[in-house]
């Protein structure tokens, strides 16, 4: 078995998104037709900097509606069906993910938690445990398959832990992508997919800025913590404080 590399790839996007973004929030304020306004902005009759700053401004504002029209695609792998199970808690998105029913995971890879990697023994116990699983599913598949079992994948995953790695496809659209960075970029959301929504969120900043430049943990946009004093970081004050 191999230890599983985090990677994360933008597939695709909506064409055009900051134009379309544009012309959604400018039918929210605008007599005309958007539909009229769509061949100028593609041909660059409005500069892209007008666009983006309008955008920003009205995002800011809490108007943020119109994002939903823009998505983003990306490809996962190297992530743990431990942060499979908290990724798909995002309702408004869409997921393929691989089939532990079809996908033999005789070899699977696994996914090392830093705070076990930290401490020789308790990695040396990680992988040993790994390894009689991987041993115990090659054993019941084969036993399945020689007692006629239709699908021996499909019961010996039953054996998988939560660290075995898994590969997923997700879309999400901004809105959601904006609500899923506020709380998994936070520091209080689990290392994995804190680390996951980081990657994300550059590669959206990257596409998109006009709206992703100022997205991130739900903390730096309010000026102030608001998980309360069990959970802070500390990297901002409570609300209690901010707010008097």
């Amino acid at each position: 078995m191999e230890q599983a590399t985090l990677r994360v790839e933008l597939l695709a996007h909506t064409p055009n998104p900051l134009s379309l973004v544009y012309a959604a929030f400018r039918q929210c304020y605008h007599a005309g037709f958007a539909g009229d306004m769509w061949p100028k902005l593609l041909a660059g009759d409005l500069d892209r900097e007008t666009q983006a700053a309008f955008v920003t401004e009205t995002l800011s504002s809490g108007h943020a509606s119109p994002v939903e029209h823009v998505s983003f695609t990306f490809a996962l792998e190297g992530v743990s069906r431990a942060l499979t199970h908290q990724l798909v808690r995002h309702r408004i998105a869409s997921y393929s993910q691989q089939s532990q029913r079809y996908v033999d995971g005789s070899d699977f890879r696994y996914v090392l938690p830093p705070a076990i990697a930290r401490i020789p023994e308790a990695r040396d116990r990680f992988l040993r445990c790994l390894a009689d699983i991987g041993a115990a599913y090659r054993e019941v598949k084969e036993l399945l398959e020689t007692n006629g079992g239709s699908n021996a994948r499909e019961d010996a995953r039953f054996l998988l832990p939560q660290a075995a790695e898994t590969r997923i496809v997700l879309t999400m659209n901004c809105r959601s992508l904006l609500n899923f960075f506020e709380h998994r970029c936070c520091m209080r959301a689990q290392w994995e997919i804190r680390a996951l929504a980081w990657e994300m969120l550059g590669l959206c900043r990257a596409a998109l800025p006009a709206i992703f430049a100022v997205a991130g943990p739900s903390c730096e946009r309010l000026g102030f913590c608001p998980e309360g004093k069990r959970f802070t970081c500390g990297k901002y004050p409570l609300a209690e404080a901010a707010l008097k």
